[in-house]
């Protein structure tokens, strides 16, 4: 899988910007603040609905503007697909596949799989739970889309059972006796055990299987100092969720969220008998930043999946030695997208295609 072309309008800082791309390596070269990231973001979005820098989707369009438009050529086993997504602030985002429009924007997802690695991605072991639980939810989907709809069926229900809860422990707060109407509670419980074990057990499996591949990358990436592991901790046992929301009732209305289910679970990292967090160094914790997202495409890989890689601003963080063993890794991916300030930072061997960028702009040289 590669991608052929991008092309951006009203998207960040571009007006309009279209880029070819060959398939191998292709660095993105300009100074900090000229919009390379705001390039690779865009395909992240259209990867996975969600932009790795921001939580929302209002920033994604260009100041000024009322809607963005991102349009994305791939290419897979020989066939074309044009996929475009329309981003409007406070609105539902509109999308088509080959030219017809899809059903839900999430119908896009599975036509381009990436893995993204990017400065960020150090919330992933040093950050809050959440940002480790979308690490596996955004891979779970790059491995098998139609979970997409399992994740977005159980982030709903979650939704309006908190909204249910929330009114009535406000209804309490201010002195109703009952404290509210709780009369589809069940319902709710119902259908978020229903959502919520078939994503913990997604969840279990996909975390069983990328380990070893966390082992071998963190072993190449750091030269084999140390063992990395990880374990998926969960609140409940899937086949317990229903039981479990039932005995937390009561605590649940007096705080007025849903504290049990796959939203409060976490995928705990070690390296060696320490975790990671609070314990490795500044090295540490990106080479085991670093070895998820490897781990990530070497299971898509092994899995007769081809992703596109992305390394944003990488390069930068690491020193002499880490850098030629990720060269060395991913010297033979099918595309891989490279941006950086200072091109000596990338090694030869991912030096192909070059691109220079400005502000609005993008050249090939």
């Amino acid at each position: 899988m590669h991608v052929r072309r991008l092309e951006l309008v009203d998207v960040r800082s571009y007006e309009r910007v279209a880029v070819d791309f060959p398939q191998g390596s292709s660095v993105l070269i300009g100074p900090n603040g000229v919009g390379k990231t705001n390039l690779v973001e865009a395909l992240g979005y259209i990867a996975t609905l969600t932009s790795h820098r921001v939580s929302v989707d209002a920033p994604m369009i260009r100041v000024g503007a009322e809607r963005a438009v991102i349009r994305c050529e791939v290419v897979h086993e020989g066939r074309e697909l044009l996929v475009e997504l329309e981003i409007v602030a406070g609105k539902a985002n509109r999308a088509r596949l080959g030219r017809s429009p899809a059903r839900r924007a999430r119908d896009i997802i599975g036509a381009l799989r990436l893995v993204l690695f990017a400065p960020e991605d150090l919330a992933l072991v040093r950050g809050e739970p959440e940002q480790r639980r979308r690490f596996l939810d955004d891979l779970l989907v790059a491995r098998q889309p139609r979970l997409a709809g399992v994740r977005a069926d159980y982030e709903r229900v979650l939704k309006q059972r908190n909204a249910l809860l929330r009114t009535a422990y406000l209804a309490r707060k201010m002195g109703g006796a009952k404290g509210g109407d709780l009369s589809t509670l069940e319902v709710w419980d119902y259908h978020l055990a229903e959502h919520g074990a078939k994503l913990m057990r997604a969840r279990l499996v996909l975390a069983d299987a990328i380990a070893p591949h966390l082992e071998e990358s963190y072993r190449l990436v750091s030269a084999g100092q140390g063992k990395a592991m990880m374990e998926y901790r969960a609140t409940t046992g899937a086949d317990e969720l229903a039981e479990a929301l039932r005995a937390a009732r009561d605590e649940e209305v007096a705080r007025g969220t849903t504290l049990v289910g796959p939203h409060r679970d976490d995928l705990l990292l070690r390296l060696g008998d320490l975790p990671v967090k609070g314990y490795a160094s500044h090295g540490e914790s990106w080479s085991f930043a670093l070895a998820l997202r490897l781990a990530s495409y070497t299971l898509l890989r092994a899995e007769g999946i081809e992703p596109v890689l992305v390394l944003d601003d990488v390069f930068a963080e690491l020193d002499t030695g880490r850098r030629e063993r990720l060269a060395e890794l991913v010297k033979d991916a099918a595309q891989v997208l490279i941006t950086c300030a200072v091109e000596a930072d990338v090694p030869d061997s991912l030096r192909g295609a070059r691109y220079l960028v400005r502000p609005g702009e993008v050249e090939r040289v």
